[in-house]
C-alpha cells in the first residue's frame, strides 16, 4: 500500500515555479511521475505563524487518535472550542487535515515531513 506523505517546508516562489515546470516537462516526455504532496511557505515567519505549537499538537493528536468531531478534539486537547474550530478551518484550507463523510476531522497523511532549509 502506498504511503501518503506530505512535505512541509520553505521554498521561494521562483523555486516552486521551477519545480512545477520541471515536473510538467518530465511528464510531457512520458516519464512516470511519483505523486508529491507539498505545502511550501515562502518564509519562516509565515510557516511558524501557520503551524503554531498548538496546531502541531492538534495534528499529532488527530494522527494518533483518528477521526474526531471538533468538539471531541477541543475537549481532548483541553482547548476552547472556537480556537480549535479556527485551527481546524485553517489546517483544512492548508490540506493538512480533512473532514470525512461523517463530518469528523482527520489527518489523511501517514506522515508529515518538515524540511526547513534556510538560505545562507
Amino acid at each position: 500500500m502506498a504511503r501518503h506523505v506530505i512535505h512541509v517546508g520553505l521554498d521561494s516562489l521562483d523555486d516552486m515555479g521551477r519545480h512545477f515546470i520541471d515536473t510538467w516537462r518530465r511528464a510531457e516526455q512520458g516519464e512516470t511521475i511519483e505523486p508529491y504532496y507539498g505545502l511550501d511557505f515562502e518564509d519562516l515567519g509565515t510557516l511558524l505563524a501557520t503551524l503554531t505549537p498548538k496546531r502541531w499538537a492538534l495534528l499529532r493528536y488527530l494522527h494518533q487518535h483518528g477521526p474526531l468531531s471538533i468538539y471531541a478534539l477541543a475537549k481532548a486537547l483541553q482547548r476552547d472550542y472556537k480556537r480549535v474550530y479556527d485551527d481546524v478551518r485553517l489546517l483544512t484550507e492548508s490540506m493538512l487535515i480533512e473532514k470525512n463523510e461523517e463530518g469528523k476531522v482527520l489527518v489523511p497523511w501517514d506522515e508529515i515531513e518538515a524540511h526547513i532549509r534556510l538560505a545562507a
